[in-house]
């Protein structure tokens, strides 16, 4: 049975429709950390751009690709806080990563619900495995209020999906086990959390949190 969140502040805050593009990309947070850096280093999210499309920083193997990657990762990237993109930028790679999973999830409601909704819900009923008919029950009940799922073709439904399951493992949210993986929650360093925090707790929701751990913060 679907919970309630006890915190309105952490409920699923559903769009008109679902940016679904995030497949250009997986986390990556190393590539993100590039486009991160750069943007610092120019100031300007253009100039960002022209230098890494020019000098190929993210190392893809064709102009096309490129252009969509350095796309997908600069949109989630101006998401975030100057904090979190300076942490992006220059931290450690367990802090990078982070940000890199907080970026996508501001930028991919979808991502996030999946998260927040799903895997917290799990840890709560002591069941960590994560198994296909979660993600399934998931999109099913997503569809009710947004149709573009179920429009869908097999092809970018399985791609998605595909994505989505490998952010979560370079987030740290999953970890090789039983069925799909075992849910966990990462471990976030004081400067994470607090970047975080400072920003909106309900972040933290996509992170594992609770609703009381959220609260207190």
């Amino acid at each position: 049975m679907k919970r309630k969140f006890a915190d309105a502040s952490v409920s699923s805050r559903d769009e008109t429709t679902y940016n679904l593009g995030f497949t250009a990309a997986s986390l990556r947070p190393e590539l993100a950390r590039i486009v991160a850096e750069c943007y610092l280093t120019v100031g300007n999210w253009d100039l960002a751009k022209d230098r890494i499309l020019s000098s190929n920083k993210l190392q893809s193997r064709s102009a096309g690709s490129l252009v969509r990657m350095e796309r997908e990762l600069r949109q989630r990237i101006r998401r975030l806080t100057p904090t979190q993109i300076e942490i992006l930028a220059r931290a450690t790679s367990e802090d990078r990563a982070a940000m890199a999973w907080l970026a996508t999830q501001k930028h991919c409601s979808f991502i996030f619900e999946f998260a927040a909704e799903v895997l917290r819900e799990k840890i709560v009923e002591h069941d960590r495995v994560l198994r296909q008919s979660d993600y399934e029950t998931f999109l099913e009940n997503k569809s009710a209020s947004h149709p573009e799922l179920a429009k869908l073709a097999p092809v970018s439904k399985n791609k998605i999906r595909q994505v989505l399951l490998r952010m979560l493992f370079e987030a740290g949210l999953l970890c090789d086990g039983s069925a799909i993986g075992i849910i966990q929650r990462p471990v976030l360093s004081e400067t994470a959390l607090n970047a975080i925090a400072d920003d909106s707790s309900h972040w933290l929701a996509g992170f594992l949190f609770s609703d009381s751990e959220i609260r207190s913060l």
